[in-house]
């Protein structure tokens, strides 16, 4: 658009001797910003200064054509000076905003920053939050998981096992006619299991003590377990091969320390409210070395319950037949806790089979 500049008396003289020395020009620039604009608005060379008062009447509008020439026009005491400038739409509107100083306002301040306290009591939460929600998932699901597969009954499991070789079949004639053994089976508050054979393969395998310690020189056949109906004791007859010592000849402390984790707490399951429990505390005293190629007897009794809560001792001794005392070698006390969810987990169904105990 053309602008008029309107010139005094006083600067006629002036403008009217450098009228002839000005070449006429285009001037045509675009304007990025406000900014700029208002570096463009200077005065022009024939009126050196100029009231600022006058940059308010000045109007900018976007067009397309093609400036002018520059043009100056001298009448009476009047020097009218036309110039056109080519300025982006967006800025077309924010021209008298941005010369206006009620909007030249400084930015308010930053928010102070937060306490370390409080950024490391929020991620600490997060974590322990996070931590927990995932913890009682994979508890969950593991135990969903294993109550869902099918487990044969104890009686079932007793006729289950088939002797691979000639020694393993020696071992569990030996073990099933014990006169201890015997016994335990006249009595009716006792139940006689194999419990290893009562895991499905796929979990059998994945065991450590029905999976990777079993088998030949190891665990050569599955313990034979009786246990009392209302979890007051527990007796368990096995044999211990060559393949899981830790001096040669002699059973490793933690192979003992395993089956009394495990026994101890088939003991006191059946008095648990839901039949299951994890370990909490372990104490083990070793008495006197175990030999490899032996056989043994675990057992284990209940001396206390409150609620989820069951206390066992229990030992494991030498199995002799030909009336010689035992020989304790290991004995140790533990403490049993049933965990939470097992009261969600762990409910038995509406009708269960008859042969599933």
């Amino acid at each position: 658009m053309l602008r008029p500049t309107f010139l005094s008396s006083s600067s006629l003289s002036f403008a009217s001797s450098t009228l002839p020395s000005i070449a006429p020009r285009t001037r045509t620039r675009s304007l990025p910003s406000p900014s700029l604009l208002q570096r463009r608005a200077a005065p022009s060379p024939c009126q050196p200064s100029l009231s600022s008062t006058r940059y308010r009447y000045n109007r900018f509008y976007s067009t397309g054509q093609s400036p002018p020439d520059h043009r100056t026009a001298v009448s009476g005491c009047t020097l009218l000076h036309f110039e056109r400038f080519v300025v982006p739409s967006s800025h077309a509107f924010a021209v008298a905003e941005s010369i206006s100083p009620a909007h030249s306002q400084t930015p308010p301040p930053p928010p102070p920053p937060r306490s370390r306290f409080r950024r490391f009591l929020g991620f600490t939460s997060i974590a322990v939050f996070a931590f927990s929600v995932g913890l009682l998932y994979q508890t969950q699901r593991t135990v969903s998981r294993l109550m869902a597969s099918p487990m044969i009954s104890n009686a079932e499991s007793v006729a289950a096992f088939v002797p691979v070789d000639a020694h393993a079949e020696e071992v569990d004639e030996y073990l099933r006619t014990h006169p201890e053994a015997a016994k335990l089976r006249a009595d009716p508050e006792f139940e006689e299991s194999r419990p290893h054979l009562r895991y499905p393969e796929a979990i059998r395998a994945r065991s450590l003590t029905a999976g990777t310690l079993a088998g030949p020189n190891k665990l050569v056949v599955p313990p034979i377990v009786f246990s009392h109906r209302e979890g007051k004791s527990l007796s368990s007859f096995m044999y211990l091969g060559s393949d899981i010592c830790g001096h040669p000849g002699i059973i490793h402390g933690g192979m003992l320390a395993t089956l009394l984790d495990e026994g101890l707490a088939r003991c006191c399951f059946p008095a648990l409210p839901n039949k299951v429990g994890v370990t909490a505390n372990l104490n083990v005293d070793y008495r006197a070395p175990a030999m490899a190629d032996s056989y043994v007897v675990l057992r284990a009794e209940t001396t206390k319950v409150e609620g989820r809560k069951a206390w066992v001792e229990g030992r494991i001794e030498t199995l002799p037949r030909d009336g010689k005392a035992p020989v304790v070698l290991v004995e140790a006390k533990a403490l049993f806790i049933e965990p939470k969810q097992a009261a969600v987990s762990f409910v038995p169904s509406p009708s269960p089979p008859p042969s599933v105990i």
